[in-house]
């Protein structure tokens, strides 16, 4: 094996999704050669004595779902180019250092952390900014408030040695509503969900003599 793949980054999952090529090369002349597969890594097992590794062609791009799929909430991932948010936007992150870990869970002193509200990073993004596991991270499963700490939880802990002391950077999360997306990141104009679709009870509704039957606005300001 290589000897820049090591069983460390492995396990941390840094070669999760890494794009691959197989060639086949004259060796007297490696500038001779044609490749004989293009595709990334799939599930990485560890097999006796080794790793074992799925290898996915390109053809696998052509099984993901395609299309746009109607609902309440947005489609767009927070920060990219359909969400348009500036991620760097003051108030919207911070970089620290760690006090302690424990497993998924992250501790900071709550002063570190007094500006943001509990919950302000729930649904976002940790990464690690140095030490052993820079450039790893996770999701934000819960962010409160525990006494003189101030907990963000992981959905899974960091898959390497993280310690205390380490600088990461949270990022504020998204839930993906309408509400949040105006009155958190002031981004209405960007949503990419359909808010104002009719919930299952619509299928059974019908119209009433004494209601409002123009067709008109389900956001109408009577008055």
């Amino acid at each position: 094996s290589d000897a820049g793949l090591s069983e460390t980054d492995i396990m941390a999952g840094r070669w999760d999704g890494a794009r691959l090529t197989i060639w086949l090369v004259n060796w007297a002349d490696v500038a001779e050669r044609v490749a004989l597969f293009r595709g990334s890594f799939g599930e990485i097992t560890r097999g006796a004595g080794a790793f074992e590794v799925e290898l996915r062609g390109l053809a696998e791009a052509l099984g993901a779902e395609q299309g746009l799929v109607f609902l309440r909430q947005c489609s767009a991932i927070h920060g990219d180019a359909r969400c348009r948010f500036d991620l760097e936007t003051p108030g919207f992150f911070s970089e620290l250092p760690l006090a302690e870990v424990a497993g998924p869970v992250l501790r900071f002193p709550a002063a570190d952390l007094g500006s943001f509200l509990p919950d302000w990073f729930a649904f976002g993004t940790v990464t690690v900014l140095e030490g052993a596991a820079r450039g790893l991270g996770g999701v934000v499963k819960n962010d409160r408030l525990a006494g003189a700490w101030r907990e963000v939880e992981l959905w899974e802990p960091v898959r390497a040695g993280l310690t205390a002391g380490e600088r990461v950077r949270l990022q504020a999360g998204c839930d993906k509503r309408a509400e949040t997306c105006k009155l958190k990141f002031d981004n209405f104009l960007n949503f990419r969900g359909f808010p104002d679709i009719p919930g299952e009870d619509w299928l059974t509704s019908y119209p009433l003599r004494e209601g409002v039957n123009d067709g008109g606005s389900r956001r109408r300001i009577s008055g």
